[in-house]
């Protein structure tokens, strides 16, 4: 068994999630091409960020056509873990695997920058392993991370506690608030309502390693190996 990392046409950080996958975590590791059809022997997928297909339409807009998408909502449907992140996190949305999306920040400017963001819900297979409350740094990098859904769609994920992380720093002139691009609610992660679907749009795989900065991201890719190595195996390919 193990990890697809999913590689689209304009994906720059496949590369980085496998690195944490294979050489920091310890986790098997396939890279996935987005003209495949299926899923083969895989307990977990991961869709990284970068620009799928240049960003034309809209992020994410393309790579929910593409040919191995089918193949990823049959997995995460069957309850297997998807981890999407920040376009992964876009790309998910336009999918229909997780509600909302993610619009032009509110400075209408691509943003990169550390954020630190608090975790709202420690009780999932991706944050096991971080506390209710803490503060993680990690770096964004995105042009449209602005996440937004209908009245009754932002409820529902406030109520059913899918709201994993939320920005609250740093507070700085144009982010009073701490909230760098707009996010209603200041949403910076959220998990589908089974809990086994999560985007996020802060880059757990640029923040693993002492020599970046922080490793404050590789708890929740350990916690993600350890979801899709260690339980209840899936019984097809998909």
């Amino acid at each position: 068994m193990s990890i697809a990392v999913v590689t689209f046409p304009g994906s720059n950080c496949d590369r980085d999630c496998v690195h944490v996958l294979q050489n920091i975590v310890g986790a098997p590791t396939v890279q996935v091409f987005h003209k495949e059809t299926g899923l083969h022997g895989v307990s977990g997928v991961l869709v990284p960020g970068g620009f799928s297909y240049g960003d034309y339409l809209r992020a994410g807009a393309l790579a929910k056509v593409s040919p191995i998408m089918p193949a990823i909502r049959r997995f995460a449907d069957a309850g297997g873990p998807v981890l999407g992140i920040c376009n992964g996190f876009q790309i998910l949305c336009e999918a229909g695997l997780l509600p909302g999306a993610l619009m032009l920040n509110r400075n209408l400017r691509f943003i990169s920058r550390w954020v630190g963001m608090r975790v709202e819900n420690c009780d999932t297979i991706y944050t096991r392993h971080l506390w209710q409350g803490q503060i993680v740094r990690m770096p964004m990098a995105h042009a449209e991370g602005n996440f937004t859904a209908d009245p009754e769609t932002i409820a529902a994920l406030e109520a059913n506690q899918q709201v994993i992380f939320r920005y609250v720093e740093p507070v700085r002139a144009d982010a009073p608030d701490g909230n760098p691009n707009g996010s209603i609610n200041s949403i910076a992660g959220i998990v589908n309502d089974a809990g086994n679907v999560l985007g996020m749009m802060p880059h757990p795989d640029r923040a693993s390693e002492e020599i970046i900065g922080s490793t404050d991201g590789l708890p929740i890719f350990r916690a993600f190996a350890e979801a899709a190595l260690n339980s209840v195996r899936l019984e097809h390919s998909f």
